[in-house]
């Protein structure tokens, strides 16, 4: 099962590699993480991606809490957050083709944010699964490439991930 961590870290350097070795330390493999400053400059977001169970996200988090910089963690409950990634998808195209990947684009909510001869690149801003969509529904013309973002997620209603004294 994937399991989706909101931590909150010091804005400084290396901060980023510490955690990482602590994955890497651990033996747990990070799906996704996307790091960026909060509405406080002197704090960052980072958002993690875990596939496990139950006692490796106890274990990550726990080990997570003992890292310095490391100001909370908080385990984001499964349809109590909102997750979104962003991607480039770069497609072949031809004329004829223009119209339907289009419409595709147009379907899956995507911007066409490049235009060639014989390639359309689209920016999808979407939940992993529907990025999946996505991508299956390009496939048949051939996908020249593909960059995605790692996810990023807050939590529904009200309730935040703050710093203690922070609001």
């Amino acid at each position: 099962m994937k399991y989706t961590l909101s931590v909150l870290v010091e804005n400084q350097p290396g901060v980023l590699s510490k955690v990482a070795g602590l994955f890497a330390r651990r033996g747990f493999n990070i799906d996704s993480l996307a790091v960026g400053v909060t509405e406080h400059p002197e704090i960052s977001r980072m958002t993690i991606v875990v596939n496990g169970d139950e006692y490796i996200v106890e274990q990550v988090e726990k080990q997570l809490n003992k890292v310095i910089p490391v100001i909370k963690v908080k385990v984001l409950q499964p349809e109590a957050f909102i997750s979104r990634e962003l991607s480039l998808i770069k497609v072949n195209c031809n004329t004829k083709q223009r119209l339907e990947i289009m419409q595709i684009a147009q379907l899956m909510n995507a911007g066409i944010v490049d235009v060639t001869t014989n390639s359309l690149t689209l920016q999808l801003a979407a939940t992993a699964e529907e990025t999946e969509t996505c991508i299956a529904l390009l496939h048949p013309f051939g996908i020249k490439e593909i960059c995605r973002a790692g996810t990023i997620a807050l939590e529904k209603g009200s309730g935040v991930t703050a710093p203690s004294g922070k609001k």
